[in-house]
């Protein structure tokens, strides 16, 4: 192959290189740099050809695969904000962020996918190239979905390429060459979305699960040789309950980094993760807002069990007490990072944006310690977020659509801890007086509300929920009663 280690990014690593292998799609179809660019170029044009410019947004409801990864591509070198949309929310949920964002265009296996843009357009790269961005939705303590959206820089895409490429070298050992991607989660998520995009303008290859499953991992892994890839804890769960017979079939001697984040990894499944793939583990803490903010690679995760980094490359940390007093090492507090390369705000909500930030310190809600070499530990959310299976799920909007039942008087919604989920739904109702509603009953009426994953998995009935003479909400209260009682 050819030598790409001095090419900034997919584009010009396309051009150099057209016969690479560029994605290996769910149903094995094989899409070379040079056959993607030239899709991608063309989706650009028909963009483009829609009224598009810098700054205006389009949405992509749509499952993991080809037409994913193009709309990444062609949006990213035109100036737009490219919004990936969940395809397990409810119609009411989808339409809530597309009129948020005010995407323009929303492309959907249903509306002909890339292919009705790309119809008709040349192939050639469009004139005036300017880097685009990812506008990934997230929700607070609101419940309700932000727009995180970053500043666009104006300049071509391929001038802060060289700054990515050093940054996930130095946090997860990843560099430009022949390496192989799996991607396995859901591309609406910013994670996997990101180490799609960052596999690309290495130059490796994608090899797109059609969806986890603990022996199809295993066999992609062993298939393709896969050298990366981007998991979350309870992936790693789910394959330690595989029989030993079953785990000891498949040949995993090709990985070189499994890149896991998104919830906090327990140190015994890590341990045995790292017994049967050798040293290969490395985490990063973050957000959607944040992006990599602290990381680990194997050795020194090793030598610190349970520890998720120390501040990444350009980013900075300080742990902050009560009244905003910095706190020393071993003593837990609110989690502050900054950079000068990561700024973002919440899309129309500049009273939440200022809200999470101490002059220009983002804070992401988490408590933690740093110990006496800055190496984090996570204690706890300060927020209500419930990370479970490493998606976040948010508590007002399941409590939202509970109390949405003619029959339901007061909801409140838990995250309680759990050996192969981190953390699972629990919902606690105060019914009005009169007939009871079934547990059964609540779960139906929530079906076209809320995506499945949002669901309870338990539902509890309480005659009464703990409030504040103000109305609020005592949840830690109800967590603790919950979990004394359980």
């Amino acid at each position: 192959m050819t030598d790409i280690s001095g090419l900034p990014g997919f584009y010009r690593i396309a051009e150099a290189d057209p016969g690479r292998r560029a994605v290996i799609d769910t149903d094995g179809t094989v899409t070379t740099y040079g056959e993607l660019l030239a899709r991608v170029n063309r989706v650009s044009h028909g963009l483009r050809a829609r009224g598009l410019g810098p700054g205006d947004v389009v949405a992509g409801v749509l499952p993991n695969g080809i037409d994913a990864v193009v709309m990444l591509l062609a949006t990213g070198q035109i100036g737009l904000y490219h919004v990936p949309v969940n395809w397990h929310l409810t119609e009411k949920e989808i339409d809530y962020i597309l009129a948020d964002s005010e995407a323009r265009i929303t492309v959907t296996p249903e509306s002909g996918g890339t292919a009705a843009l790309a119809e008709g357009q040349p192939e050639t790269a469009p004139r005036d190239r300017t880097a685009g961005a990812v506008m990934w939705y997230t929700s607070g303590t609101t419940g309700f979905p932000k727009g995180v959206r970053r500043p666009l820089s104006g300049a071509e895409p391929e001038k802060s390429l060289p700054l990515y490429t050093w940054f996930l070298g130095e946090t997860c050992d990843l560099r430009p060459g022949d390496g192989i991607h799996l991607v396995t989660s859901p591309m609406y998520h910013s994670a996997p979305c990101a180490h799609t995009l960052f596999a690309l303008h290495l130059g490796h290859t994608l090899v797109i699960a059609p969806r986890f499953d603990p022996v199809t991992v295993l066999e992609l892994i062993e298939r393709h040789r896969v050298t990366n890839a981007m998991m979350v804890p309870t992936m790693f769960h789910r394959m330690l309950r595989l029989p030993p017979e079953v785990r000891g079939k498949y040949d995993v001697s090709s990985l070189r980094q499994v890149v896991h984040t998104g919830a906090a990894c327990p140190v015994a499944d890590k341990k045995q993760m790292m017994d049967w793939w050798g040293p290969v583990l490395y985490e990063y803490y973050g957000s959607t807002e944040s992006a990599i903010a602290f990381a680990v690679k194997p050795y020194d995760w090793l030598e610190r069990p349970g520890t998720v980094g120390r501040p990444a490359p350009t980013f900075e940390a300080r742990i902050l007490g009560p009244d905003g007093e910095e706190l020393p090492p071993g003593e837990p507090g609110l989690i502050h990072v900054r950079s000068a390369t990561n700024r973002f705000e919440y899309l129309k909500d500049p009273a939440k944006t200022a809200a999470s930030m101490r002059d220009d310190w983002y804070a992401p809600g988490d408590i933690g310690y740093l110990d006496a070499d800055g190496f984090l530990f996570l204690c706890d959310r300060r927020t209500d977020l419930i990370v479970s299976g490493g998606v976040n799920i948010y508590p007002a909007e399941v409590e939202a659509a509970i109390l949405e039942h003619p029959a339901v008087a007061d909801a409140a919604v838990i995250g309680v801890p759990d050996e192969e989920w981190g953390h699972v739904v629990v919902a606690l109702v105060q019914p009005l007086p009169g007939p009871r509603p079934s547990a059964e009953e609540l779960l139906e009426h929530l079906g076209p509300r809320l995506a499945r994953f949002k669901h309870p998995r338990v539902v509890e009935f309480r005659d009464e929920l703990p409030r504040t003479p103000t109305g609020k909400l005592s949840r830690s209260r109800v967590r603790e009663d919950y979990l004394e009682h359980r």
